[in-house]
């Protein structure tokens, strides 16, 4: 069904375009040689986060701060395994999913961490990265109250994760 929408979506689109006697093909170039400008400006913020993300798990550092800390976050209410989560998540989308899915494989998708896992991969959002690729796309450079409101969102998405995981299927 939604292969058939997307067709009819892409021409309702030609035909509209022939009505008003567009050159949808030309149109179409256009559009795509402007695509391809924007992956050019955007490829120096993608490969950056990209290399930042490889250098915090290739050195061990996500390990060594949940190892120093993961007391202190069990404390405030953090289960140790969902931790290396909370961190990893504002960074990168893909390398959180790897980490849900270990998790998930780990201790099952049903069990009390596979449930909070899934809950704060949908809670949260890749700040970091959203910030450094979009907003160097555009060429804003100061982004200190936009960071900080992204990051205070992804701590009140976690925190509201734990509490609704807590409420609804019991402490872990």
């Amino acid at each position: 069904m939604a292969q058939l929408i997307v067709l009819l979506v892409c021409v309702t689109i030609i035909l509209a375009g022939l009505l008003r006697r567009v050159a949808v093909f030309d149109e179409f170039v256009e559009g795509a040689k402007s695509g391809a400008l924007v992956g050019l400006r955007l490829f120096p913020y993608i490969l950056a986060m990209l290399m930042a993300v490889n250098l915090i798990g290739a050195s061990g550092l996500l390990e060594t701060l949940v190892a120093r800390f993961g007391g202190w976050v069990e404390l405030v209410g953090i289960p140790r395994e969902i931790a290396p989560l909370a961190l990893l998540r504002p960074l990168t989308g893909s390398g959180s999913l790897a980490l849900t899915g270990e998790i998930l494989r780990v201790h099952g998708p049903d069990s009390f961490l596979g449930l909070l896992a899934s809950t704060v991969q949908g809670s949260t959002d890749t700040t970091l990265y959203v910030v450094t690729v979009y907003f160097g796309a555009v060429g804003i450079k100061r982004i200190r109250h936009t960071l900080f409101t992204g990051l205070l969102a992804d701590l009140a998405g976690l925190v509201a994760a734990i509490i609704v995981c807590r409420l609804l299927f019991g402490a872990g």
